[in-house]
């Protein structure tokens, strides 16, 4: 790990660091970066933490942006509570990934909420996030609540016999061995460890710049959960409009209008909400035309084995250097 150091008297400042990432080949994004308040190759990842004024402690995972202070909640609040207040009370939860501890600070504002399940296979990730995250966990990492399972997270759904009333996937993006988890058969494992009308909430990728890993992920959940509802956030650190999805046997949180959305928020008594409420409720859910054609095209489901053409691993992009000047 290393910290910045002052420049000493009479030296010439350090030129800004800037780090980028790119989306695909024609696009992508860049942040200006101090000298790295942590980092660390896991066995699985490098992994840095670094300060940028506009987003403040920003994790970025093998030079892919994952998450920040003061955007995270663009991301987390969707994906945990667009699902959970479709549900009459959730008590059990589990999230597959997301070491950061964002989407399980989320789910403790649940009233009721008894566990939380974290699979998250680096425990390095975790490590990092309770450190230098605290603005994005807080506290989460350490609630009694909250159990900890490091390793597969397939090995995991396929031995428990938990049941849960919630399942949120805050995955890396799918390349590597990471498809796997967007694939028909871990679908089909989490629908086994959900209740009857449990919410199982995911991220399908960016309609900007993956729309056909988009429409495949949406096949693979649509092959196994009877409801699925796409929705589309902005998130400003990934660059680009965002799609997530929410899947279940039974509920459906279209079902749903903005009064009843504020009604149940109120009558959970759940606050510190910086995005979600009902009229969000509604405007995630509200598809525009471009992102209706995307869904209805055919498109094939992910299967065990399967890889996705548009998603690339970082490091076999040609390398980019962004210059001040």
């Amino acid at each position: 790990m290393s910290g910045a150091t002052p420049s000493p008297a009479g030296t010439p400042a350090a030129a800004p660091r800037y780090v980028a990432e790119r989306l695909n080949a024609d696009f992508g994004l860049y942040l200006s970066a101090g000298a790295p308040l942590a980092q660390a190759q896991s066995e699985w990842q490098r992994i840095e933490i670094f300060e940028n004024p506009q987003f403040g402690r920003v994790m970025r995972i093998d030079d892919v942006f994952m998450t920040s202070e003061r955007d995270e909640f663009f991301y987390h609040e969707p994906m945990v509570h667009l699902p959970a207040i479709a549900h009459p009370g959730v008590k059990r939860a589990l999230v597959v990934g997301g070491g950061d501890g964002g989407a399980a600070e989320e789910l403790l504002k649940l009233p009721g909420i008894e566990r939380v399940v974290l699979a998250e296979l680096d425990g390095a990730v975790v490590e990092m996030a309770r450190q230098w995250l605290p603005g994005i966990h807080r506290g989460a990492l350490d609630d009694a609540r909250l159990q900890l399972r490091l390793g597969d997270a397939r090995a995991f759904l396929a031995e428990t016999d938990e049941r849960f009333d919630q399942i949120v996937l805050d995955l890396t993006d799918p390349f590597g061995p990471a498809v796997e988890l967007y694939t028909v058969e871990f679908y089909q494992s989490c629908r086994r460890a959900l209740n009857p009308g449990g919410v199982l909430s995911l991220h399908l990728g960016s309609p900007i710049h993956l729309p056909e890993t988009l429409t495949r992920i949406a096949a693979s959940v649509r092959a196994v959960f009877p409801v699925f509802r796409p929705y589309l956030q902005y998130v400003p650190l990934y660059g680009a409009l965002w799609c997530m999805g929410m899947a279940s046997d039974t509920t459906d949180p279209a079902r749903l209008s903005a009064g009843e959305v504020d009604a149940r928020i109120a009558a959970r008594g759940i606050g510190d909400l910086q995005l979600y409420n009902g009229a969000m409720h509604q405007a995630l859910l509200a598809q525009p035309n471009f992102l209706r054609e995307l869904l209805a095209r055919p498109a094939r489901a992910l299967h065990t084995g399967d890889t996705l053409d548009e998603v690339r691993d970082p490091a076999e992009l040609p390398p980019i250097r962004v210059m001040a000047g």
